[in-house]
């Protein structure tokens, strides 16, 4: 099926939908009164995330941020990389148009195996994960040892689903982009008949035109969600989903002479060859969660998700100038080296379970709330010997057409597997009405094998096995100086899987052991007013340093550390504004390897300052109109580990407008929205990968959306 055939099929199922609950609108609009301006919802004051009690944001000894559907349909978020423009510890890591979209956080890249979460079950962030079925986005940032086991350290993002509404739910939403991109997404929620059972349904489709010209694509999704209330005290929820996405990727670039930054347009793609096909991805999700409560202060809960990602990979991948003998960089007057690349068949199938009992109780005058419980992670991961063959050579300012070289990828083969059991235990102890002791840990049990090549006669030579346990204790003091104001100190431990040796070094596509990671950070969070919050942290994390040596061989050696100082204020400063502030300033140092390069050098791709500034305003004269505005500004970033070349800082202007209203009996918002609004040429992401690359941001572009809701 097309893709926009299904989105004229899912957009028409909406418009039924709207049709069949016609009568019931009717009814409900004489008992309930009309509501004309769909505006930002005040912050979240929960994440769940942030631990495995509801806890508020204010009691949590942790940083996190929270987007909510509303916020996301407000603010035309349509990917986790239109989020990250509004917090400041999340930044780009090698986050291509058309690939994967892969983010750092507090200066440390994340896990596309582990640091992506659907309600905390990790899932491969090997593709963009859609968020039309998604309630909230909450990024928790810094170790989260006790919550998820075996992480990145600067955080995890959390993807949480969207669950059936007890109201019918009828809204549809359609966009489309100043380049061609359209847009179409339909979400439907409410109960049976029988009111113990739930559903919602989601569909989209997009007709992808991105900012650089040829790097085309489309994208289908579908997902539903069904809960059924066994009794008052039980509850099951199930949700599937499933997405297609194909699009053309568009590489980086690198120096020129391997020493100057190019003067490019940041429209140019240079993957742009007659033999260039898209990256194809397909992924898939299963989630079960049952609840049972044995009393209004025990339940016990068990959750499960299946997901299933594939890929087949193809680009005209430009790296290094043979011409001058650079590997990394181009040639001084623009000349790059084109390779065919084919990985086709790329497959991971994590599977994730946990089972938690939960309670709360006084013992010695002492209130506890206590949770305990075991986590299972399985994954398999499979692929075939990429093709990756010299083509010829292209120009970056007048591309040149080549030859693709011939071949193909490999056949496709189980390559590494993971296996890890966890178990856990918190106590969160009120010592005083005002003092809060959170003490826990997680015992984990990290099991891998993978494949490390064949012997000189083609034999597969046995498979390299890991079997370690680490315990991840967590400690935190929470103190309410007042009502609506605490602070908190915490000790975390983090376990994060060992990277993966790039393409190109000698034990290329190996993982390192996994390595432990350390966290201490203070931090001071205030209620200002029910819908305005304002928190500061103050934080170190430090971690065992990989990268790749003088040999060609990624190693962990020596130490990575992070401080920094995170500060937010977020919500309504009159009930006519809306303003979000984010600001990171972030110290990073590498130290203990010996090496001159490395020793004593900042991190790549990581401003020093980095901040975010939103404001949303209802205008008093007209009804239903809403300005706003977000400014973004990012310091310079180093490029090379040995920091002889920086990238200029930059700022980056987007504005909106939105104009709600009704039509009928279906309530219209309009939204329009102008990214980079003064057109400013920067270097959104310079990432060390792959011998590293620069990619530059959006040029202007121009959006329109229009949401119908009944």
């Amino acid at each position: 099926m097309s893709t926009p055939n299904f989105a004229v099929s899912a957009i028409a199922l909406a418009v039924l939908q709207m049709t069949s609950g016609g009568a019931y609108a009717e009814e409900a609009d004489q008992a309930m009164p009309e509501v004309v301006v769909n505006g930002v919802k005040v912050r979240a004051t929960t994440a769940s995330v942030a631990g495995f009690f509801n806890a508020p944001l204010l009691e949590t000894p942790a940083s996190v941020s929270v987007l909510n559907a509303q916020q996301m349909l407000d603010l035309q978020i349509r990917s986790t990389t239109d989020a990250a423009k509004f917090d400041s510890s999340l930044s780009d890591a090698y986050n291509a148009v058309g690939y994967a979209e892969q983010f750092s956080i507090r200066g440390f890249k994340l896990d596309n195996a582990s640091s992506y979460r659907k309600d905390g079950m990790a899932i491969a962030g090997d593709t963009q994960i859609p968020l039309e079925n998604k309630e909230r986005l909450e990024v928790l940032k810094g170790l989260s040892g006790l919550q998820a086991g075996v992480s990145a350290p600067g955080g995890i993002v959390n993807y949480v689903t969207k669950r059936p509404t007890d109201t019918p739910l009828r809204s549809v939403v359609l966009e489309t982009r100043e380049r061609g991109t359209l847009y179409g997404a339909v979400d439907l929620g409410g109960r049976f008949e029988d009111t113990r059972f739930g559903y919602r349904i989601n569909a989209a489709a997009e007709r992808l035109r991105s900012y650089v010209k040829g790097a085309d694509g489309n994208r289908k999704f579908i997902s539903a969600a069904f809960d059924w209330q066994i009794s008052p005290q039980a509850l099951l929820q199930l949700d599937a989903d499933y997405q297609r996405k194909s699009q053309i990727t568009a590489p980086g670039y690198q120096l020129l002479n391997n020493t100057t930054l190019p003067n490019i347009d940041p429209d140019v793609l240079l993957n742009d060859q007659p033999w260039s096909r898209p990256v194809e991805t397909t992924s898939t999700n299963v989630g079960l969660r049952f609840e049972y409560k044995f009393s209004p202060d025990w339940a016990a809960t068990i959750t499960a998700n299946q997901h299933n990602f594939k890929r087949d990979d193809y680009t005209a991948f430009p790296y290094g100038c043979g011409a001058q003998d650079l590997y990394p960089g181009y040639c001084g007057n623009g000349d790059y080296d084109v390779y065919n690349y084919i990985s086709k068949g790329e497959k991971k199938s994590p599977l994730t379970a946990q089972a938690l009992l939960q309670g709360r109780y006084n013992a010695g005058g002492i209130r506890h709330e206590v949770t305990a419980g075991f986590s299972f992670f399985k994954n398999s991961e499979k692929w075939g010997d990429y093709l990756y063959d010299w083509s010829g050579v292209s120009n970056i300012y007048h591309p040149v057409v080549v030859a693709p070289a011939p071949g193909d990828s490999g056949p496709v083969s189980e390559r590494r597997t993971d296996n890890e059991r966890g178990l856990f235990a918190q106590d969160i102890m009120s010592l005083t009405e005002q003092l809060k002791l959170h003490a826990g840990a997680r015992h984990v049990q990290v099991k891998r094998d993978e494949y490390v090549g064949k012997d000189d006669d083609g034999n597969v030579l046995p498979y390299a096995h890991t079997d370690i346990g680490f315990w991840l204790p967590n400690v935190a003091l929470v103190y309410n100086v007042r009502p609506n104001v605490s602070t908190y100190v915490s000790y975390t431990q983090g376990l994060e899987h060992g990277g993966v040796a790039p393409i190109g070094t000698v034990n290329q596509r190996r993982a390192l052991e996994p390595g432990k990671s350390k966290q201490v950070e203070v931090g001071v969070k205030a209620d200002i007013r029910p819908d305005l919050s304002a928190s500061v942290s103050l934080f170190q994390i430090r971690k065992g340093l990989e990268y790749t040596d003088a040999a060609n061989t990624y190693v962990r050696n020596g130490e990575a550390q992070n401080r920094g100082l995170e500060m937010a204020l977020a919500g309504r400063v009159s009930p006519a504004l809306l303003v979000g502030v984010s600001a990171t300033a972030l110290n990073t140092r590498q130290s203990g390897t010996g090496s001159a390069e490395l020793d004593g050098k900042r991190v790549t791709d990581v401003a020093a300052f980095k901040s975010s500034v939103y404001a949303d305003y209802a205008v008093p004269q007209v009804a239903g109109l809403k300005v706003g505005a977000n400014w973004l500004y990012s310091g310079k970033k180093a490029f090379d580990v040995a920091n002889t070349v920086f990238v200029p800082a930059y700022h980056v202007v987007n504005l909106s407008a939105s104009y709600a209203t009704r039509i009928g009996n279906v309530g219209t918002t309009f939204r329009a929205g102008i990214d980079n609004a003064f057109d400013k040429f920067y270097w959104r992401d310079v990432t060390p990968d792959l011998g590293g690359y620069l990619m530059p941001g959006a040029s202007r572009t121009f959006r329109l959306s229009a949401q119908f809701e009944l």
